[in-house]
């Protein structure tokens, strides 16, 4: 049986050094255990958020939003 995540947590990761990675997505507990091991190594973003499903809208922002059809003009 899984556990459920008391929490998900939003982090943009640090690729070769530099900051500008993608964002991710964790439970908080993965979250403190990589901050142990590498403190400050990759930025938190937002923390305490109920849902996986919830963060992960989050973390992508608009990318992926379906915005209808646009049609053409006549």
């Amino acid at each position: 049986m899984r556990k459920t995540a008391e929490s998900w947590v939003i982090y943009r990761m640090t690729v070769r050094g530099k900051i500008p990675g993608g964002n991710a997505v964790c439970e908080k507990g993965e979250w403190d255990a990589m901050e142990l091991s590498n403190p400050g190594y990759h930025a938190l973003i937002q923390s305490g958020i109920a849902t996986e499903e919830e963060a992960e809208k989050l973390a992508r922002g608009t990318s992926g939003d379906n915005f209808g059809r646009r049609g053409r003009k006549v």
